[in-house]
């Protein structure tokens, strides 16, 4: 069996194929020739069409300028249109330089991912940030971005969403002693907040519920039920509306420490408050995690569930290390 290509470098394959001619690439040829379609040439025609139209709105959702070349006597007639990325458009000016500090900031971004998980083109488009010229190693405000590799369960879980397909499984919610099976559709996988997401409807509670992918315990299982794609359009969109309406609802007042990591890295979503700033937030023990992660230097005033859970937290580990050292 093919190794399966995940989205991300498929999805950069795709920009590589389409910037490397003036001409553009036919739907045939992309299908047939760019890793990560090519490994698929088992699948229904159709299902990978619908996939190279997905990933070619994906890509101009994120403003890369992909162009459709029709028949010049018919440019309604989509049936041999080429495709393609016109450099003029992508490139970077000619005239545009970097200064050190800006090219450590584009070092930083694309080692974001830890080397585990970067695919060769990746690695490759690291090696020409570094290679733009300038010391890029320096380092950037004296911290690393607070970002992990992407937990086990996205694989499956975009494989399902691209096949259409129910899955399963096991998830714990925080409080709770025991994991539960849970079954879905899903539909799409968003960041937020620097963590994934699962989107989709539970079809146990009939209803549509956003899952963390770090509480998911075990593997995904993909079934054989499957569902109407259609429920896939929009639903990136609306998983984000969603979270960002709690967050809205309930946020937090910390206190921090000026000048500190805490500081800089709540400032970014926080608004400024009489004491201290109000950081909203969508899951409160994400956030106690996160707080408790940053020591002394951020202290919660409200609310108490909240500043609880951090003191638990501290406490776990100073219990930890006390444990350690008799």
């Amino acid at each position: 069996m093919a190794k399966r290509i995940p989205v991300e470098e498929r999805q950069l394959n795709l920009i590589v194929a389409l910037m490397a001619t003036s001409n553009g690439v036919t739907k045939d040829e992309i299908l047939e020739n760019v890793s990560g379609y090519r490994q698929r040439s088992g699948s229904a025609r159709t299902a990978l069409e619908k996939l190279f139209e997905r990933d070619k709105e994906d890509l101009r959702r994120l403003g890369v300028p992909i162009e459709t070349i029709g028949n010049s006597a018919d440019p309604k007639d989509l049936r041999e249109a080429r495709y393609r990325i016109p450099q003029a458009e992508y490139d970077l000016p000619d005239d545009l330089e970097f200064t050190p500090a800006e090219l450590a900031v584009l070092s930083l971004a694309g080692s974001v991912w830890s080397e585990g998980s970067l695919s060769a083109e990746a690695r490759a488009g690291l090696r020409k940030i570094r290679a733009l010229g300038g010391d890029a190693d320096e380092p950037i405000l004296g911290f690393a971005p607070r970002m992990t590799a992407r937990e086990a369960a996205f694989g499956p879980l975009q494989h399902a969403i691209d096949q259409a397909v129910e899955v399963e499984f096991d998830y714990l919610k925080p409080g709770e002693e025991r994991a539960r099976r849970r079954r879905m559709r899903p539909l799409a996988l968003v960041d937020y907040e620097a963590r994934w997401h699962v989107y989709g409807h539970d079809t146990v509670a009939d209803g549509d519920r956003t899952f963390l992918l770090s509480r998911m315990i075990g593997d995904v299982i993909l079934t054989d039920s499957g569902f109407d794609p259609a429920l896939r359009v929009g639903a990136g969109e609306r998983a984000q509306r969603g979270l960002a309406a709690v967050a809205e609802r309930q946020s937090a007042l910390i206190e921090v420490n000026p000048g500190t990591e805490a500081e800089l890295r709540l400032r970014r979503r926080a608004r400024p408050a009489r004491q201290g700033m109000r950081v909203p937030y969508v899951d409160l023990h994400i956030l106690a995690d996160e707080l408790a992660s940053y020591g002394p230097e951020a202290r919660v005033v409200e609310p108490s569930e909240l500043r609880d859970a951090v003191v638990s937290r501290l406490r776990a580990v100073r219990d930890l290390h006390e444990g350690a050292t008799r």
